[in-house]
């Protein structure tokens, strides 16, 4: 009885966490977004080629690639998972400050890749530290969550596309820092406390944790879904490098049209995450993920057939919405179909496999780019998220861990 009455006074979770969390997630989002911006600025002064622009994002998916299975170990091992996401979003925004005082083309691979470095904390700990609390409603948070992200997709090429109008790329990335510093300061002073796995009960030895690890990687599920994932961030990597470059130098667009193109490109993700998790729940995640990689491709061919064509704009947006629907989607397959316990090493691994597909995606564009063509890169693209449909076609239906 007195384990019920308990239960019962526990209080629930406030749901500001959700919305501090979601913030910081938008953030996370906000620099790379910036920077997608500036690289055709940054190509132009600096004289370089599409495949040393692609190699660029291709340096910061590397070192999140290498980083993210140890912050996944991390995570499952460190209970203050407030103080995590605090030093991750620092870590995300710090190294774009060092990026407008260099001058140097090996100096900026070396601030990329520690945004990397930054990125590969987040996910594995948030994540799983919303499944865990709001347990009775992780689909709700986590596609908040990820509309947090599409948000700070969205919104950063608008305010920069703007403010680039004013400023020089130098200016915009030292007064972009502010906002990543001062919500990294509230996420520590509000969630610093934060825990999850600290109980002596929860608590994994060492022993432990590695016999769950390999277990993890003989999960079907998991290996299929983080292959499939790896090859869709491929395809989104790749575009959100190229596409912009594609608009200022084939088709002529100013900083602030290109900014208003990425608008709507991550505007209609933010539409997409919402119904996306509702159809994925009423519906089953396969069926919802294979309909919106399948149909990514169509319109990705269609944008390589259009050209610079007005009718490619709209194709933007339609993209946008298919492309960024699959998110969340596979993020809670994937809590579902593995261990609660190793839910940080989990995400860990899908978003190392992911850092993998995108740091191939840009270098591979930036390539066929360079041989056939800006446009060429839109058919390579549809053929890549095909690949990810095949992955997740053998995917087998699990029932959620309990």
């Amino acid at each position: 009885m007195t384990g019920i009455a308990a239960a019962q006074a526990a209080p629930r979770p406030a749901f500001r966490d959700v919305w501090l969390i979601t913030v910081g997630h938008g953030l996370t989002h906000w620099y790379p977004a910036t920077f997608y911006l500036l690289l055709p600025l940054i190509g132009s002064e600096l004289g370089l080629t599409y495949s040393q622009i692609g190699l660029i994002m291709t340096c910061q998916y590397v070192a999140a690639a290498i980083a993210n299975v140890p912050g996944g170990v991390l995570v499952d091992t460190v209970g203050r998972k407030g103080l995590l996401m605090a030093l991750s979003l620092f870590w995300v925004g710090f190294p774009y400050l060092l990026i407008g005082f260099t001058h140097s083309y090996a100096m900026l691979l070396a601030c990329i890749a520690l945004v990397g470095f930054g990125n590969s904390i987040w996910h594995p700990t948030a994540i799983p530290t919303l499944g865990q609390r709001y347990p009775d409603r992780k689909g709700l948070v986590l596609s908040l969550h990820g509309m947090g992200g599409n948000v700070g997709d969205a919104v950063a090429p608008v305010v920069i596309g703007a403010l680039l109008a004013l400023f020089s790329w130098r200016q915009v990335v030292v007064m972009n820092v502010l906002p990543g510093l001062a919500v990294a300061v509230l996420i520590l002073v509000l969630l610093g406390t934060l825990q999850f796995g600290t109980k002596h009960a929860e608590r994994q030895s060492l022993a432990e944790y590695l016999r769950g690890l390999k277990s993890l990687f003989r999960n079907r599920a998991l290996v299929l879904l983080s292959t499939g994932s790896s090859f869709r961030t491929m395809t989104q990597a790749a575009l959100l490098t190229f596409l912009p470059v594609f608009l200022a130098r084939e088709m002529g667009y100013s900083p602030a049209l290109v900014g208003a193109c990425l608008f709507g490109l991550q505007a209609a993700g933010f539409a997409a995450a919402p119904v996306a998790g509702h159809l994925s729940d009423r519906m089953g995640r396969k069926r919802v993920l294979m309909s919106s990689m399948l149909t990514s491709a169509a319109v990705l061919a269609l944008m390589a057939f259009s050209g610079g064509s007005p009718l490619f704009i709209a194709l933007v947006a339609l993209l946008g919405f298919f492309l960024y629907a699959t998110r969340p989607v596979i993020q809670a397959w994937l809590l579902e179909a593995t261990p609660k316990n190793m839910g940080g090493s989990s995400i860990g691994v899908l978003f190392g496999a992911q850092a993998i597909g995108g740091a191939l995606g840009p270098l591979l564009a930036g390539l066929v780019a360079d041989r056939y063509g800006l446009l060429a890169t839109f058919y390579f693209l549809a053929a890549t998220i095909v690949i990810a449909n095949l992955f997740v076609l053998w995917v087998p239906k699990t029932a959620p861990q309990r």
